[in-house]
């Protein structure tokens, strides 16, 4: 399903004692976070004044937050970008709007259940579908994701023997 805002990291800590923050990036590159001007806070628009890379966190600097004790009030929040500025490119979804799409096995049709789970490993993404039995499916075009409708609600997969369980 195509979502209105998409959350992109959490602030995991202060940095210094100038009011910066560590934001943890939910997934990927961390210079992902740095392409944005705005982002959003308890539903609330905010601008970093600085934001860069650090080892692999995003450090960021908000107005109004001017020292320690201030960016330690904002331990544990989530930043959410509009997905409309993250113009990814065609054919590319954030793993949360995947979620909920029927997923189909792609040779028979035949449906295999919803898909509830995106797990991150090193070598690539693992979905997790659930129906009358449950599958992991690697995240990998064509040799297992034949495709995604996102206007139909619909993901066609190859399924291999092995990725089902009970």
């Amino acid at each position: 399903m195509k979502l209105e805002t998409i959350e992109v990291g959490r602030i995991v800590n202060a940095h210094g004692i100038r009011g910066e923050v560590r934001v943890q990036p939910r997934d990927g590159d961390p210079a992902f976070l740095t392409r944005f001007k705005t982002f959003y806070m308890d539903g609330k628009p905010v601008v970093p004044t600085a934001k860069h890379v650090h080892k692999s966190l995003v450090l960021m600097k908000f107005p109004g937050v001017d020292d320690m004790n201030a960016a330690l009030d904002l331990k544990e929040k989530k930043l959410f970008i509009r997905r409309a500025d993250a113009k990814l490119p065609e054919g590319e979804w954030f793993d949360d709007e995947l979620l909920g799409l029927q997923v189909h096995d792609g040779e028979t049709g035949a449906l295999l259940g919803e898909l509830v789970a995106v797990d991150a490993y090193p070598a690539h993404k693992v979905y997790t579908v659930k129906g009358a039995k449950t599958y992991l499916i690697p995240a990998v075009r064509d040799a297992f994701i034949l495709s995604v409708d996102m206007e139909a609600n619909r993901m066609d997969v190859r399924v291999w023997e092995g990725m089902e369980s009970e």
